[in-house]
């Protein structure tokens, strides 16, 4: 069975353990003048400083921009490949997604979701051992995150976005048809999801070896 982390039983407001604890919502300070804000959006010691496990540096940055009603995920990489993610907002709001794919979990198949946005400077700390996604309720949004391993395509896995035994409520509505691969055609009122998004297999189709 997957160890639950023991964090400090004190930490400071801005540093915030999710329903699964090994997910880390952090606020770090925007220090806002005339000009506008400026803010850290990293730092080791974020982790190293409050017992939170950081299981290698992070090597590679992403930026993603959507627009509204877009879904993305739910992705995420296996073996030596497999990558911890530091995502927050530079601009826009999204639902960020995490869901627990370690088979020996006590919250395996569990759901946890945190709104992230360029307001609000949330930023979600994502262990390896989850699957990933967000959807995307601004015109648009900047999606940044760092990971602590490349990407490689050959280690490169996911779950189907709108699969019904994890129902993640993407705040978006899902009027589409299950499979449809034209809905990279999608009108206003439904999600953008890519065509090789929804071709990833449902949750209980997942073999063993793309679990954790």
């Amino acid at each position: 069975m997957t160890a639950t982390p023991h964090l400090p039983s004190t930490l400071p407001d801005w540093i915030r353990p999710q329903e699964i604890p090994e997910l880390v919502l952090f606020t770090p300070r925007q220090f806002h003048d005339d000009r506008g804000y400026f803010m850290e959006t990293a730092r080791a010691s974020w982790f190293t400083d409050h017992g939170i496990d950081l299981p290698s540096p992070f090597v590679q940055d992403n930026l993603s921009k959507s627009s509204k009603g877009v879904i993305r995920g739910l992705h995420y990489q296996i073996g030596a490949s497999a990558q911890g993610k530091f995502v927050g907002v530079a601009k826009g709001t999204i639902t960020d997604v995490a869901v627990d794919i370690r088979k020996e979990s006590p919250t395996f198949g569990h759901v946890v979701q945190a709104t992230l946005s360029a307001e609000n400077g949330h930023m979600l700390w994502i262990p390896p051992g989850f699957a990933h996604g967000f959807s995307v309720h601004s015109d648009e949004a900047l999606v940044q995150y760092k990971c602590t391993a490349y990407y490689d395509a050959s280690a490169e896995r996911g779950i189907h976005p709108l699969d019904e035994t994890l129902a993640i409520d993407w705040g978006i509505e899902q009027g589409i048809e299950q499979g449809d691969k034209q809905s990279i055609n999608h009108k206003a009122d439904q999600p953008l999801i890519s065509p090789k998004d929804l071709d990833l297999p449902r949750f209980e189709e997942l073999p063993e070896e793309a679990l954790f």
